[in-house]
């Protein structure tokens, strides 16, 4: 039977966090011609919107070249089609521009210059003549259409400057007088357009100018990624303890700063810095509830001082053949960047970029891709054709700590292998993964565990005192798109440890997860997971993890999620959710535990 203890503030709490979702999901949501929109285009790709951008990913898209649009140097020196200047509007239609300096004085004025007036014969003759407009594949002027009278003054506009080019270089002999009257007869009659359209010109170099003058770089992007959050703990016991824990209602927040940069357009230097006071609501055997399990997502890591800007991560991303990408990192996690190819699980686990879309650390992803911790490594992901990746990684958690088991390859370590097919219509997706970790005897890693996923049981991420650890961990992970309105994805996990000169231990995890894009409102994205935390299923007479010689975890817990992530604009959404954890830390005497979570995200 699940236990909770209630109280008023607890009540209340959760009331609004209620109402929260009543009022996102009830609701009637603006349309998205009603949000203000924000140019992000040249920020990323997000990877939790529809099966279309999260599940078609190669290898060949791994990287976007990372380049900002650069205006020319004189933009009066470059050469427009015709049909590219302004859109052509029906006659009936046509509007005078709102600059004043182009004001329409004439009702002739309004009329589109058509194939058969003089004017537009003149100027077919002379572009044509001396090659003024170039962009058109069979080099012509296209003199079947008509053209606005602006159109054709930046027609005229091209032809002048190119006769004044040729004069200029002394070639008079190349243009002749009567072209010269033609000319001077289209100007007298086309001033106010081609005063108007020279305007406009001389405006766009001068914002041009300034934009050179102001930007941080023309190599480097920065993506910017505040949260706001929400929280509190409804129910729940420190397992430890036993006691009830303190139920306050939190406000917490991070900042994450990325500065992507490119030296070739096919590699990426990836540099992020980040901080915050987002608590965790317990570690194993320390903090609020005392074990990990229900860990959320958003939480600062345990080892780094609260309110405090630190380099989290630098990766450096190339391809050294067209299928074949190449990730360097003095710190990341390596199981992390083999899945930046294109998360198994995407509707709940998003890009580094934006955060995972779940509420908690479990919900993203199983097992076998959290025991390699932070550090230095390596990761290849190599493409077979269109369906079929393979990644291989390698990740030492202490790898920048020259002391006696640490370093590079004396220390912790991650060894990593998946096979990930895709179906060929890309609606599904299915990974097969191998982990071999070590870790020698009584070092500690940044999650606080020196082995074990950082999630789940206690026993889990324990280790016997004065022994090395060895685990082979295997997963299998599928993802289905039913339709443009639901997916379902699963995984399974096992993981074999062995104390070394003690004994073995077995451990297990499992997911199935619900996700519904587009949930009541155009950019919304709803979703519900129930599965097992990694919990301790079987255990060496020898071995004691704490619960007593040969004691493994005794009861099964279940995590139950459920968030709704709705849209305000292109750069921010708000995601409410609750975690409800039954039989915490594989206990059923303990009190079940539930926490509600209201995440807003900020991208710039």
């Amino acid at each position: 039977m699940s236990k909770f203890r209630w109280n008023y503030r607890s009540i209340v709490f959760l009331l609004s966090v209620l109402d929260i979702l009543a009022i996102l999901v009830f609701h009637p949501a603006k349309s998205q011609a009603e949000l203000p929109k924000s140019d992000v285009s040249n920020i990323e790709v997000e990877e939790n919107k529809a099966p279309e951008s999260v599940v078609n990913q190669t290898v060949d898209t791994l990287i976007a070249p990372v380049t900002l649009k650069k205006a020319p140097n004189d933009l009066r020196d470059r050469v427009i089609p015709v049909s590219q200047l302004l859109q052509a509007t029906p006659p009936t239609k046509q509007k005078a521009p709102n600059n004043a300096a182009g004001q329409v004085t004439s009702v002739s004025q309004l009329s589109d210059i058509k194939p058969t007036d003089w004017a537009f014969q003149a100027l077919q003759s002379l572009v044509e003549r001396y090659g003024v407009i170039a962009g058109y594949t069979d080099g012509t002027f296209k003199g079947d259409r008509s053209l606005t009278r602006y159109e054709f003054a930046a027609g005229l506009n091209a032809a002048l400057d190119r006769l004044n080019e040729l004069i200029a270089t002394s070639t008079t002999d190349l243009v002749k007088r009567e072209d010269l009257d033609t000319i001077k007869k289209l100007q007298e009659q086309f001033s106010p357009e081609l005063a108007q359209l020279r305007g406009r010109v001389d405006n766009l170099e001068a914002r041009s100018a300034k934009l050179e003058a102001t930007q941080f770089t023309t190599t480097t992007k920065l993506i910017g990624r505040v949260q706001i959050v929400a929280s509190e703990l409804i129910a729940g016991n420190n397992v430890v303890s036993k006691r009830p824990a303190p139920n306050n209602v939190t406000l917490q927040g991070s900042t994450s700063l990325r500065l992507n940069t490119s030296f070739n357009g096919k590699d990426s230097l990836g540099i992020t810095i980040g901080g915050g006071n987002i608590e965790s609501l317990g570690q194993t055997r320390a903090g609020l509830l005392g074990t990990y399990e229900g860990r959320t997502a958003d939480n600062s890591s345990i080892t780094f001082a609260r309110n405090t800007l630190i380099l989290s991560g630098v990766r450096y991303r190339f391809l050294p053949f067209p299928n074949t990408q190449v990730n360097i990192y003095p710190l990341s996690d390596g199981a992390s960047e083999i899945g930046l190819s294109g998360p198994i699980n995407p509707y709940f686990e998003s890009s580094s970029a934006t955060g995972a879309n779940g509420i908690s650390r479990f919900s993203r992803r199983s097992l076998v891709y959290n025991y390699g911790d932070s550090g230095p490594g390596i990761a290849v992901l190599q493409g077979f054709g269109k369906q079929l990746q393979l990644g291989l990684a390698y990740s030492a958690p202490n790898g920048g700590n020259p002391t006696t088991n640490n370093g590079l390859f004396t220390g912790r370590y991650l060894a990593l292998a998946q096979l990930i097919y895709y179906s060929s219509n890309r609606n599904f997706r299915v990974a097969a993964t191998y982990v071999n970790t070590y870790s020698p005897p009584n070092t500690l890693g940044f999650s606080g565990t020196n082995f074990g996923p950082a999630v789940g049981s206690n026993l889990v991420n324990s280790t016997v005192a004065g022994a090395a650890t060895i685990g082979n961990l295997y997963g299998l992970q599928a993802f289905y798109q039913v339709n443009s309105k639901f997916a379902v994805n699963a995984w399974v996990s096992y993981a074999a440890h062995r104390y070394l000169g003690r004994g073995d231990g077995e451990a297990m995890d499992w997911a199935v997860g619900l996700a519904f894009p587009d949930l009541f409102s155009e950019g919304a994205l709803g979703g519900v997971l129930v599965g097992m935390e990694p919990k301790m299923i079987s255990l060496s007479r020898g071995v004691d993890l704490g619960a007593g010689a040969g004691q493994a975890d005794k009861d099964t817990s279940l995590h139950v999620e459920a968030f709704y992530q709705y849209k305000i604009g292109d750069n921010i959404e708000v995601t409410p959710g609750l975690i409800w954890i039954t039989a915490p830390n594989s206990d059923a005497s303990n009190p079940d535990s539930l926490f509600a979570w209201v995440r807003t995200v900020f991208r710039f």
